[in-house]
């Protein structure tokens, strides 16, 4: 399973450590927050102990109006659950009685000047993506006019030449050589780096090249949702060509279906016009059109 530690947090976000600063190991499994509203009035049955507890003004307001007896029975059925930190927003003040309970159980009690709305967004924004189900592959993963595409094939095929030829005519590089994919949904596969290869693309004969320091950060992304899978295969002279409409095939990452089709090579094949095409041929089919069916429709009207 997937986790960050609770010092991951702390420098990410720029947290204050108000208590538990020994216990900023644990760790974080899950990636959106609770507030403990219900579980301060006693409602414990769908409490969700593994998630990080945030703690915004309602919440804080209301641990404040209670009697000192009252608000420690309060904290204390709460804290015994032993989630993996507290955290407190928009910098408020009087927290001495939390402080105390997270010592004696050793929970880090944290703290943020941001509104609640505004670090809640920006937590569980970036937890998805951190403890995402994640696999690595073997390719080339680049964005061409806003798709994220993954080029697979055979070693020397020539993916990265290829994609070094898409950064030339303005499209971005996101990992070469080993791809990582996070499945953010049921239906939504992130490529991104895995860090050792951010920017860098390989060439035979060249050797490795930072694109961002050649091609400037236009040539250069972080991530993108993948929305095409291509193989590059061997020319089949074998094969037929002629078909009206590509069969819609699809390739699984993570139960994730993604389209896929297959460019065979050939010399003085336009490949990277081909992946071109591609990209804005299934951007067209999600948005409702295919040439193919245009194409008989004219044939049904000329029948008639």
């Amino acid at each position: 399973m997937e986790s960050v530690t609770v010092k991951h947090l702390v420098n990410q976000f720029s947290l204050e450590v108000l208590a538990g600063e020994s216990q900023l190991h644990r760790p974080i499994t899950k990636a959106r927050t609770h507030r403990p509203g219900l579980e301060f009035i006693g409602f414990f049955d769908f409490f969700p102990m593994e998630h990080v507890q945030v703690l915004g003004k309602k919440e804080i307001t209301y641990l404040h109006q209670l009697s000192h007896d009252e608000r420690n029975v309060r904290i204390g059925n709460v804290v015994k659950y032993h989630p993996p930190c507290f955290i407190v927003t928009s910098d408020q003040e009087g927290l001495m009685y939390l402080k105390r309970y997270c010592l004696q159980e050793g929970i880090p009690l944290l703290r943020t000047p941001e509104p609640t709305a505004q670090f809640i967004e920006k937590y569980d924004a970036y937890m998805a993506k951190v403890l995402a189900p994640e696999i690595a592959i073997h390719g080339v993963c680049v964005n061409v006019f806003g798709m994220g595409i993954l080029i697979r094939g055979k070693s020397g095929v020539g993916k990265s030449e290829i994609a070094h030829t898409l950064i030339g005519r303005g499209h971005r590089l996101v990992a070469d050589d080993i791809v990582v994919l996070k499945k953010l949904g049921p239906d939504t596969i992130l490529g991104t780096h895995n860090g050792k290869n951010k920017e860098f693309l390989a060439l035979r004969s060249i050797g490795l090249l930072n694109v961002v320091r050649l091609y400037g950060r236009k040539a250069f992304q972080e991530e993108t949702r993948i929305g095409l899978d291509i193989e590059l295969t061997k020319w089949d002279k074998d094969a037929l060509y002629n078909e009206l409409e590509v069969e819609s095939l699809y390739k699984e990452y993570m139960n994730v279906s993604v389209p896929h089709i297959e460019i065979q090579l050939k010399p003085s094949r336009d490949v990277v016009g081909l992946i071109e095409a591609a990209a804005n041929n299934w951007y067209l089919r999600e948005q409702g059109y295919s040439a193919a069916e245009e194409f008989m429709k004219r044939i049904e009207n000329d029948n008639e």
